[in-house]
C-alpha cells in the first residue's frame, strides 16, 4: 500500500511539471476618468476668470511657506479622486515685479525639474481675443511636475500654475492621469478672462 501511495505521488509530481512558468508582467491599475463637463470659475474678488472642470474643487492657498500668498487669488484647482492639484499663482505686474521678472521665474522653476526630467517641451498659446498669452511646459519622465505654465497680458496680469500629484512620480503609471488633466491645463489657460 505504502508504494503504491508513493507511486501515485511521484506520477503526480511528475505529470504537474510540465508546462512552462512565465511571470506576469506589472501591471498598474485600471483609471476610470470622469466626463469632461466644464463651469465658469467667477470670483469677483479675483483679476480673472477662466474654465473649470466639473469634477474639481477650488481651494484659496492661504500659506505659503508659513506666510501669506502676495495676493488673494492664489488658487488649488483640487482632483480629490485623483490625489492631484493645480496649484496658481497670481501676480501684479508692477514695482519689482516686472514682465521679464515673472516669465524669468516661471521659466526657472519649471526648468528645475530637468534633473528628473526626460524631457521638457514648450507650447506657446495666444487667445487675442481675450489678450492672453503664455506658454505650457510638458515635463517628461519622473519629474515632480507633469504640466506647468503661464499666462499674461503682458502689461497687468500675470498667472502661473503647476500640475502635481501627491505620490512619488512614476511617469509609467500616471501618464493616463497627466494625459487627462493636460486637457484640463489647456481649457483653463484658453478660457482665462482679466477683469
Amino acid at each position: 500500500m505504502k508504494r503504491l501511495v508513493m507511486f501515485c505521488m511521484l506520477l503526480m509530481c511528475l505529470s504537474g511539471c510540465k508546462q512552462d512558468f512565465v511571470p506576469k508582467p506589472r501591471g498598474y491599475y485600471n483609471i476610470e476618468f470622469p466626463e469632461k463637463k466644464y463651469r465658469l470659475l467667477d470670483d469677483v474678488s479675483c483679476p480673472y476668470t477662466f474654465m473649470v472642470p466639473n469634477y474639481a474643487t477650488i481651494d484659496r492657498d492661504t500659506s505659503f511657506f508659513h506666510e501669506r500668498p502676495e495676493h488673494p487669488c492664489w488658487l488649488n484647482v483640487k482632483f480629490k479622486d485623483y490625489n492631484a492639484t493645480i496649484f496658481m499663482s497670481y501676480k501684479d505686474i508692477q514695482g519689482r515685479n516686472t514682465l521679464e521678472k515673472l516669465v524669468g521665474d516661471a521659466f526657472r522653476l519649471t526648468f528645475k525639474h530637468s534633473i528628473k526630467a526626460d524631457f521638457i517641451d514648450e507650447t506657446y498659446f495666444e487667445n487675442k481675443q481675450n489678450n492672453v498669452f503664455g506658454f505650457i511646459y510638458d515635463v517628461g519622465g519622473n519629474a515632480a511636475s507633469a504640466v506647468q505654465f503661464f499666462a499674461t497680458d503682458s502689461t497687468q496680469h500675470f498667472v502661473r500654475g503647476s500640475l502635481y500629484f501627491n505620490c512619488e512620480p512614476n511617469a509609467d503609471s500616471l501618464q493616463p492621469c497627466v494625459d487627462f488633466f493636460r486637457k484640463d491645463v489647456q481649457e483653463l489657460v484658453n478660457t482665462i478672462q482679466w477683469r
